[in-house]
C-alpha cells in the first residue's frame, strides 16, 4: 500500500469524524439527548420504530471503554457506557465489540465470545447484567495471536461483515482509534477532556443519512 496514501486515508477519516461532531455539537438542539445518554450535548432523531436498523454500525473496545476492572479485580459499566448503549438500542442502532482476547479461547469468533462472557459475568459488580443481548454475534476477536489489535485484521473483518455501512469504532486507546480510521471506520477517542464521553448518539444518527 502506498504509505502517502495510507496516511491521507487515516487524515481524511479523522477529519470526517472531527467535523461530524463539530457539526452536531454546534447544531441547534430540536430534540437533545440526555448527557448521560449520549456521552455529552447533541441532536438526535427521534428514536425510530421497527426492528434493529441495518446502519450504521457502532463498533467499541471493551476493557477501560464499555468495562472497567478496579483493582479488586471486579468488573462494571464504565460511567456512561450503560445509558449510552441504551440510547443507541433505543433508535435501533447496531453495536458490536472488537476486542483482544487469547486465541486460545476458541476456534470460532462464538466461542471466544462465549468464553468473554463468562469471563466479565464472573466478575461483574454492577446492578445491571452487561448488555451482551445488544452485540448479538458482532463481537470479534483474534484467531491467532498475530491478529491481535493493533493489527488491522479484526477492524477488516469487522467492516466485511457490515456491508456498506457507515462503521464507527470507539476506543480510549489512540493507537487503535488511528488504525481503525485507516481502515475506514469513523474512529472516536473516548474519555478525553473537554469531548462528550462518547461519540453523541445525535452524531451517530446522523451517519445513517451520510453512508453510500
Amino acid at each position: 500500500m502506498n504509505t502517502n496514501a495510507s496516511r491521507g486515508s487515516v487524515r481524511l477519516s479523522l477529519a470526517l469524524g472531527a467535523a461530524l461532531v463539530s457539526s452536531v455539537l454546534c447544531a441547534a438542539a430540536s430534540a437533545a439527548v440526555p448527557a448521560d445518554a449520549s456521552g455529552g450535548t447533541g441532536t438526535a432523531s427521534p428514536a425510530r420504530t421497527g426492528s434493529e436498523r441495518a446502519c450504521p454500525v457502532v463498533y467499541f473496545d471493551l476493557g477501560e471503554t464499555l468495562v472497567h476492572t478496579a483493582e479488586d479485580g471486579s468488573t462494571g459499566y464504565q460511567p456512561g457506557a450503560a445509558s449510552y448503549l441504551r440510547a443507541l438500542r433505543e433508535r435501533h442502532i447496531k453495536v458490536g465489540l472488537i476486542t483482544n482476547v487469547p486465541s486460545s479461547w476458541g476456534a470460532t469468533d462464538a466461542e471466544r465470545a462465549a468464553r468473554l462472557k463468562k469471563e466479565v459475568d464472573t466478575t461483574w459488580q454492577g446492578s445491571a447484567p452487561f448488555a451482551w443481548k445488544d452485540f448479538g454475534e458482532r463481537i470479534r476477536t483474534p484467531r491467532t495471536e498475530a491478529e491481535r489489535k493493533p493489527a488491522p485484521a479484526l477492524w477488516q473483518r469487522a467492516k466485511a461483515d457490515s456491508g456498506r455501512c457507515r462503521v464507527v469504532y470507539q476506543a480510549e486507546t489512540a493507537d487503535e482509534v488511528t488504525v481503525a480510521s485507516s481502515q475506514g471506520f469513523v474512529g472516536y477517542q473516548v474519555g478525553r477532556p473537554h469531548r462528550p464521553v462518547f461519540l453523541p448518539v445525535g452524531l451517530v444518527d446522523q451517519l445513517d443519512h451520510r453512508s453510500g
